[in-house]
């Protein structure tokens, strides 16, 4: 696994060297990233399998893929066409979200979220607190998150039998509030070393490995007011540089369809 580490930041919260994983290329990594980026997320094999050959994936490498996906549950097939399943397709949306980043004007207001469910064992907790952060949550104590209320989304109904939803204005100062929440600088030192490693990949898979931690990385901006951040923060430009790729690989699909 390639890494990038560069020198130790410190923060509110911890100490972060940026270093940056980049999980190998493979088949599966190939089509899940070309489907994630696909609406609708759906393509017959025969594109996939040119798509995976641009990447020196062969046929019987990609087909096996296809298959154990199916099995697990990642995919959907009819026929020769295969798709997001629906658990994915609830990640291909929170992705085109933290790409296109809506936020509304903020006044002032945070969202506090208090966990009410008891007798929850660890891996529902688990799951739970996974939940929280996926909605762009800080955890202030156990059972008690919160956020600035600059987004606008409709809260999960499943959720609504679990947690008890406040608006208020803390005292606390808000800008100390959110570098004790979320990990601001490291954040930006990892989202800045990405931009470099994006610059200095000429490859096409060598691009790709990136890309993947770029949407990995942007899943995880906490998507604050301007007023709450560190400048420079490198969202923006890291949104830029994952569109441009986006296209790029559109542009490579197209180019395997019309081979």
């Amino acid at each position: 696994m390639a890494t990038i580490s560069g020198g130790v930041r410190r923060t509110g919260r911890t100490s972060v060297a940026p270093e940056i994983a980049l999980r190998p290329l493979t088949a599966r990594s190939v089509v899940l990233s070309v489907l994630l980026g696909a609406h609708p997320p759906e393509l017959p094999v025969r594109d996939l399998v040119r798509i995976a050959n641009l990447f020196d994936i062969s046929d019987a490498t990609l087909r096996v893929a296809l298959t154990r996906m199916v099995t697990a549950g990642d995919l959907a097939r009819a026929g020769s066409t295969y798709r997001l399943s629906d658990r994915l397709v609830e990640r291909q949306r929170r992705q085109d979200e933290a790409i296109e980043a809506g936020t509304t004007d903020w006044d002032g207001t945070w969202e506090i979220v208090a966990v009410t469910a008891t007798g929850r064992g660890p891996s529902e907790r688990a799951a739970l607190r996974t939940r929280m952060t996926a909605l762009r949550l800080g955890e202030l104590r156990e059972g008690m998150w919160l956020r600035p209320a600059n987004l606008h989304r409709t809260w999960p109904p499943d959720l609504a039998g679990l947690t008890r939803r406040f608006s208020a204005v803390p005292e606390a100062d808000p800008v100390d509030l959110a570098r004790g929440l979320w990990d601001l600088d490291g954040w930006s030192g990892r989202a800045a070393a990405l931009l470099r490693l994006f610059g200095d990949a000429g490859h096409a898979a060598a691009r790709f490995t990136v890309a993947a931690a770029v949407v990995r990385h942007l899943l995880a901006d906490p998507l604050l007011p301007d007023a709450l951040l560190p400048h420079p923060w490198p969202a923006d430009a890291l949104r830029v540089a994952y569109r441009r790729y986006r296209a790029e690989l559109v542009s490579l699909s197209r180019a395997a369809r019309l081979d």
